[in-house]
């Protein structure tokens, strides 16, 4: 009977692993890692190891789960380059959709302002912004990006009310010398 209680702990460990195994949200799947190594931590203290249950927690919780939030922080960013005074109506109802679209992926929008359109575009060749959006004829505004995978889920939103289909290609912008053109866009209504 003293010995269920060690079962029970050491049975919480895959219990951990297969939650962590199933969050689609990389923020929860954190919190999840840090449970795991907690019920790690409460293992080797019930198992009497106690300088592995300090070298866990200290390590392998405490300063993975900080690295993993650094990681995960930064590269969940898109910086979308815009013309700097480019507010209008317009404008904000397609932020605030793109926002919408790339939320539902835990991908957090960084606007980054340029005072004039040619240093938006050579911002967008130098790969200092992942796409732009541009103002085109009759209050149209086109988005450009450099990296595919970002055009193909922005395509791939049914409920994107703004997008047009058929302005888009699959070349994309891979080194600085290289020059964008309306085939890696997506223009808006």
């Amino acid at each position: 009977m003293d010995e269920l209680y060690v079962y029970l702990v050491v049975a919480l460990l895959p219990i951990a692993s297969i939650l962590q195994l199933l969050q689609e949200n990389p923020y929860q799947a954190l919190v999840v890692r840090g449970i795991l190594g907690a019920v790690a931590v409460l293992s080797y203290i019930v198992l009497g190891a106690a300088d592995v249950a300090l070298t866990e927690a200290l390590v392998g919780t405490l300063l993975g789960v900080i690295l993993y939030i650094v990681a995960v922080r930064s590269s969940f960013v898109i910086r979308l380059g815009v013309v700097k005074g480019q507010y209008d109506e317009e404008f904000q109802k397609i932020i605030d959709e793109f926002r919408v679209i790339i939320k539902k992926l835990h991908l957090r929008l960084e606007l980054v302002y340029y005072p004039e359109e040619e240093q938006l575009q050579d911002a967008l060749c130098q790969k200092q912004v992942h796409g732009i959006l541009v103002s085109c004829a009759e209050k149209k505004y086109t988005f450009r990006f450099r990296i595919k995978r970002i055009l193909e889920l922005v395509k791939s939103e049914k409920k994107a009310g703004y997008l047009l289909g058929g302005e888009d290609d699959e070349n994309f912008v891979r080194n600085s010398s290289s020059s964008l053109d309306d085939k890696n866009s997506i223009t808006t209504k």
